[in-house]
């Protein structure tokens, strides 16, 4: 006998509510307002949901009260009370939401003798060790820029290029962080080679184009990597030029072996179809959404609108072949920050470290209808929609039970059916609205 549970969170009603709105429809020949459901169709494996550690997010988290602090890695990480982030990100030397550009070596330390990542054994890996308490963590790092006396403009941010000389040196910089990290107790199981490395960016950046980044991984990065068991991901960028970065990286045999997946970020729109392209010709590799954000929004009525952005996102990205979603910052202070260019950010749970508040957005109860549900190891499966009108995927546990998450993102309530498995189950979905229908058979 199936079970039925639907979750739902409906603007300006109390969030992750279990309704009891599913009932069985008689019609079984019914032929529209239907979403079709079937678990014998499997695809890609889910590896994990979760955010980045970063040092605006480590600082920003340490101003508030303990109380406050442990809620928010409560909401984030734990399994029953929170969304269950199993996923972490972390950035190599200072991304822009770090207070200031910084690395880890001395001033033209070629011999990397002087490697020290005190600075984020102060607010970052504190962060990341109390997360661990309430969950399995995969950690995964991304450079936004090599130490400035390695780059070819002499300073971390507005773009610039590894100098070619400190190929072999900016490799083994790698190696050193990972083994840094785990001397603390922090598993690094994951890189990326260059966080945007199309973007000459303001802040911390550096610029590589497709044939340079496929040599430094052939030469110099994966050898480094692979007795280490870290994955390598490349790219890192926006989706619109997944293919194009995918064809020149691994089109080389030698760099292929090297690589386990590739990493992208939402900023340029939708292109769900590089992903299922992408999927195509490298069935074997991963597909991660490594970055997303929204601009500032904390004090605005309504951030429904970038719940349903997460939400649309995350649908079109699974089922187009991702394997992984990991949102930015976890958490941000009440100016949208800190960030060391005035780079200001939305994040799902916003923090106000003058009066010592939370402020938790629609964004992290629309991802949490995904983390909260969808375990680590389940498979996406076949499903089909009557309308465009709503966003819809279907995945299957490793319990068995099957988890379908359909996004309402109109203005009308939609009614509609579920098939699946022979059975055929009526519900409907509010305007501006998701909902999370757990089966178990």
């Amino acid at each position: 006998m199936m079970k039925i549970k639907a979750v739902k969170t409906v603007f300006g009603q109390e969030p992750f509510k279990e309704r009891n709105d599913v009932s069985v429809c008689n019609d079984k020949d019914r032929e529209g307002e239907l979403i079709c459901v079937f678990p014998d169709v499997e695809y890609q494996e889910i590896k994990g949901f979760g955010g980045a550690f970063t040092e605006a997010a480590a600082t920003t988290i340490d101003k508030l009260s303990k109380k406050n602090r442990d809620r928010i890695l409560k909401l984030y990480f734990d399994n029953c009370e929170g969304i269950g982030y199993n996923f972490g990100r972390v950035h190599i030397n200072s991304c822009d939401f770090s207070l200031e550009n910084y690395c880890y070596v001395k001033d033209d330390d070629e011999t990397l003798e002087t490697f020290d990542i005190s600075r984020d054994k102060k607010f970052i890996i504190p962060m990341i060790k109390d997360a661990m308490k309430y969950n399995d963590i995969d950690m995964f790092a991304s450079p936004w820029s090599p130490p400035a006396y390695m780059k070819t403009n002499g300073q971390m941010n507005c773009g610039g290029k590894l100098k070619s000389k400190y190929n072999d040196l900016w490799a083994q910089y790698f190696v050193e962080f990972i083994k840094a990290y785990e001397l603390e107790g922090i598993n690094i199981s994951t890189v990326s080679v260059q966080n945007e490395p199309k973007a000459i960016q303001r802040w911390d950046s550096c610029i590589y184009t497709a044939e340079e980044e496929r040599d430094f991984i052939k030469n110099h990065l994966g050898k480094r990597l692979k007795p280490l068991g870290v994955k390598l991901l490349f790219w890192d960028h926006n989706k619109e030029r997944v293919l194009e970065r995918a064809k020149t990286v691994l089109g080389d045999r030698d760099t292929m072996e090297y690589v386990d997946g590739i990493a992208f970020h939402w900023y340029s729109g939708d292109h769900f179809e590089q992903l299922e392209m992408f999927n195509k010709l490298y069935p074997e590799k991963d597909i991660v959404f490594s970055e997303g954000c929204y601009e500032y929004s904390l004090g605005k009525k309504e951030t429904v609108q970038i719940g349903e952005k997460y939400a649309h996102d995350m649908i079109g990205n699974f089922n187009n072949y991702c394997n992984v979603f990991c949102d930015w910052n976890l958490v941000l202070d009440e100016k949208g920050g800190p960030n060391h260019v005035g780079n200001y950010c939305d994040a799902p749970i916003m923090a106000d470290t003058v009066n010592d508040k939370i402020h938790i957005h629609d964004s992290y109860y629309y991802i949490g209808h995904f983390s909260k549900f969808v375990k680590k190891g389940a498979k996406r499966i076949g499903s089909s929609k009557w309308t465009s009108d709503i966003d819809t995927v279907s995945f299957k546990n490793p319990d068995g039970s099957v988890v379908s998450v359909v996004l309402n993102a109109t203005d009308k309530e939609k009614q509609f059916c579920f098939s699946i498995e022979g059975n055929m189950l009526k519900t409907q979905l509010e305007p501006h609205s998701i909902a999370t229908y757990i089966f178990k058979f």
